[in-house]
């Protein structure tokens, strides 16, 4: 015994010399550590050289460049946005801070649609899945991003938008796009199976996909096919492929949608409890209000928008498929009603100015119209889906998913710095993750801090496959958020939703400051993380 504690003197004296002889670019002093594992937090330090974080622990000297007291406040691993649309908000400006306000560090995209690959190698104006993708790092974004191959984009880039099984000969393309993506960083394969043409795709051709990307360690991600009444159906097809494709699964923002459905959560847990049970990988993710957001999609089958954006407007116009179209949004307006559609979102400034921030109820007793035909002219008039709030879900079930051990977090959203006044969205894009660790965990207590921040960076980040990523771990990369747990606040509202989130001071991504005592740096080191099959 006296042996191994002069042992560990001397290792102590050594790993002291070793510090007074380096010179850090951080030293983050005096905090309480979060790793991200769940494990219980304790009082230390954090030193950065260049991208990587050269130590965790007890309070030690060191010499650093910058040095952050951090007394009082918690130290934790960048947190991850399973679900981001932020690839077109970060092409246009890449500081990504209604999200590194909330401590997001990583942006992962590829629900249903990928932003490659894209265009025709024959026409000469084709993107691949990486050349898309490194582009955000080459213009410089702030945070990481990493993205799913888009079910939908494969189909798109062999198929089309028809409604039609692939043939053999496209079911190879599929494959070859599927094991090119995969090689140039993909994370998987993620569908959305309510929006045409990603449910035109039957459960064989997803099961396909997904083992081409199996092959090369991805997982599979997905918008169900129903989050309604028949959320059972649609979750028996996620886990048949991930049995059949042998591959890990996650279901995008799990929910029972619509008040007749709210008690098919516990069925829902209970399933996907069992399949794990069984040793399949299947986890969730979700966001943290009571309303989803979409186009008006959420309300029109996609039969009528086979073929592409034109044929489904030129087919609402249509005498025979507009009677069946209005009797199809009938159904639905019985289970959604009109007065819980909010319409945010339009193409044309002169409908916005009327129809912005009004239900789909008020807007027919302006127009003297029934609710469906509100909805089938409004989209023409605006060419477009157009974008909509829908208040369909309980905050008991919110809570209820909150405390689930294989959930994780996303905003479903955008990321945004600047605004302009014709700009509204849904509040989750400014304080979906802000929430989990303020209203869920310190006011609600419904899961300890270090749970929160697990499920916010760990979890996902193990999920992922990341490498040296998602943990305060010495040699992992440096993406750390230091908070005060108890200044931590969302400020957005669905009336007013343009509103940062407060209380994360310090922000770093790969070594380098993006929030420094809460103001953006105008730093750009984010890179494309690239998924488990990237070869150089």
């Amino acid at each position: 015994m006296k042996l191994q504690l002069k042992i560990l003197g001397m290792m102590l004296l050594c790993t002291s010399a070793v510090f007074a002889q380096n010179k850090y670019d951080l030293h983050i002093k005096g905090g309480t550590i979060y790793n991200g594992s769940g494990t219980a937090s304790f009082v230390g330090d954090v030193l950065i050289s260049n991208d990587r974080i050269a130590y965790v622990g007890p309070s030690i000297e060191a010499e650093a460049e910058t040095l952050i007291d951090a007394t009082g406040k918690a130290i934790a691993p960048g947190f991850i946005n399973m679900l981001s649309w932020a690839y077109s908000s970060l092409d246009k400006d890449g500081r990504s801070l209604s999200d590194i306000k909330q401590g997001v560090t990583l942006e992962v995209f590829g629900e249903g649609r990928s932003a490659g690959p894209s265009g025709s190698k024959d026409e000469g104006d084709y993107v691949s899945f990486g050349q898309a993708m490194q582009k955000l790092e080459n213009q410089g974004v702030s945070t990481n991003v990493a993205s799913f191959l888009g079910a939908a984009t494969v189909r798109v880039q062999t198929v089309g938008y028809d409604n039609r099984k692939a043939t053999e000969e496209e079911f190879l393309e599929m494959d070859q796009i599927v094991e090119e993506a995969m090689k140039e960083g993909a994370m998987g394969i993620g569908s959305s199976l309510i929006y045409a043409p990603g449910d035109f795709a039957d459960t064989d051709e997803l099961i396909r996909i997904s083992a081409a990307a199996s092959k090369h360690g991805g997982m599979y991600i997905s918008h169900m096919r129903d989050e309604g009444r028949n959320v059972m159906q649609a979750l028996e097809e996620l886990i048949e492929i991930a049995e059949k494709a042998d591959i890990p699964a996650e279901i995008y923002h799990l929910k029972t949608s619509r008040p007749a459905n709210w008690h098919l959560l516990d069925t829902v847990i209970e399933r996907v409890e069992q399949a794990r049970a069984k040793g399949l990988q299947i986890t969730a993710d979700m966001y943290t209000y009571n309303a989803s957001s979409t186009g008006l999609t959420g309300v029109i089958p996609t039969w009528v928008q086979a073929g592409g954006h034109r044929a489904w407007m030129n087919r609402m116009r249509e005498a025979e498929p507009r009677k069946r179209l209005i009797k199809d949004i009938e159904a639905e307006l019985a289970m959604q009603p009109a007065d819980g559609i909010l319409m945010v979102g339009f193409n044309k400034d002169s409908l916005a100015d009327i129809y912005r921030g009004k239900t789909i109820a008020q807007s027919a007793l302006m127009r003297g119209q029934s609710e469906a035909e509100t909805i089938i002219d409004l989209m023409l008039e605006d060419d477009s889906r157009i974008q909509c709030i829908y208040f369909s879900m309980s905050e008991e079930n919110i809570q209820r998913k909150i405390q689930i051990p294989w959930m994780s977090f996303c905003s479903d959203a955008g990321s945004y710095t600047t605004f302009d006044d014709d700009f509204r969205t849904h509040p989750r894009a400014f304080g979906s993750f802000i929430r989990v660790l303020g209203k869920y965990s310190r006011d609600l207590g419904l899961l300890s801090l270090e749970e929160a921040v697990y499920k916010l960076s760990g979890f996902p980040a193990t999920n992922l496959k990341l490498k040296d990523r998602g943990f305060l771990y010495e040699g992992y990369f440096a993406d750390l958020v230091v908070f005060d747990p108890e200044q931590l606040q969302d400020h957005a509202t669905f009336d007013d939703p343009l509103q940062f989130a407060t209380g994360v001071e310090y922000v770093l991504v790969n070594g380098i400051m993006v929030l420094n005592e809460g103001e953006h740096t105008n730093k750009f080191p984010g890179r494309f993380v690239k998924g488990p099959g990237y070869q150089d």
